[in-house]
C-alpha cells in the first residue's frame, strides 16, 4: 500500500485522517532507515489495532511524518496538513514512534488521565516549571479501562525532573515500573480498539 516518489531530493510517501478508522499520511525522509522504521511501526499498529493507513490522494486532512527538531505531535485531528516530528537522531525507537502516532490519533499521556490520582502521585516540586503542563490532569474518556503503567503514553518516573528526584510515584505499589515499555502494550492496543470503535472506526483488512 506504500507509494513512494522522489521530490526535491527527498523521498516522500503519501498518507490521512478519515472518519472510518483510516489514516492518510505523508512520509518525508532522507535516509532509508527512517522509512523502514516508519513503515514497521505503521505495520505494527495495523496488526494490533483497528487503525488502517492508506496513501493520500486529495483528502483535506492528513498527517505528515518527517524529521524535524525533536519528537512531537498535536493531540488528535487538527485539520489540513498535520506534522508528526520524529527526528532521525533520537526519535526512531518503537515506543517513541508509537507514542507520537497515538498522540496524532487523539491519545493523551497516561499520567493526565482523570483517574490518575488513584494510581500515581505526581510530585510537582520535582518537575521543571516549563514542563508541568505535561502532568496536568484532564477530563479523559477512560471507558472503564484500567490505568496502564506500561503504556507507551506513560512517562517514566523521573520524567522532566529538575533535581534528579522522581516526578511520579505509582500507588499503592511504589515499586511498579513506570514508562519503561519499548512498544505498545496489549492493554494499550485494546484501549485503542475500544476508543476507535466508540468513534465508529471500522476495522478493515488491507
Amino acid at each position: 500500500m506504500f507509494v513512494t516518489k522522489v521530490s526535491f531530493g527527498l523521498l516522500a510517501m503519501l498518507m490521512v485522517f478519515s472518519a472510518e478508522g483510516k489514516v492518510k499520511h505523508i512520509f518525508i525522509y532522507t535516509h532509508i532507515h527512517q522509512f523502514a522504521n516508519y513503515a514497521c511501526n505503521f505495520f505494527i499498529l495495523t496488526i494490533i489495532t483497528c487503525i488502517r493507513f492508506f496513501p493520500r490522494s486529495n483528502e483535506r486532512d492528513y498527517i505528515t511524518i518527517e524529521s524535524r527538531s525533536g519528537c512531537y505531535s498535536y493531540v488528535g485531528r487538527q485539520g489540513y496538513s498535520q506534522t508528526v516530528s520524529l527526528a532521525r537522531n533520537g526519535c526512531l525507537y518503537h515506543s517513541t514512534v508509537q507514542h507520537e502516532l497515538l498522540h496524532a490519533l487523539g491519545f493523551n499521556h497516561e499520567q493526565t488521565r482523570s483517574d490518575r490520582d488513584n494510581h500515581i502521585q505526581v510530585i510537582w516540586e520535582n518537575i521543571s516549571d516549563d514542563m508541568k503542563y505535561n502532568f496536568n490532569k484532564i477530563n479523559t474518556l477512560n471507558q472503564g479501562t484500567p490505568y496502564d503503567y506500561s503504556s507507551v503514553m506513560q512517562y517514566e518516573r523521573y520524567a522532566f525532573s529538575k533535581n534528579g528526584r522522581p516526578t511520579m510515584i505509582p500507588i499503592p505499589n511504589n515499586n511498579a515500573a513506570l514508562g519503561t515499555s519499548t512498544e505498545m502494550s496489549h492493554l494499550q492496543s485494546s484501549v485503542t480498539n475500544l476508543r476507535d470503535s466508540a468513534f465508529t472506526f471500522i476495522p478493515k483488512l488491507i
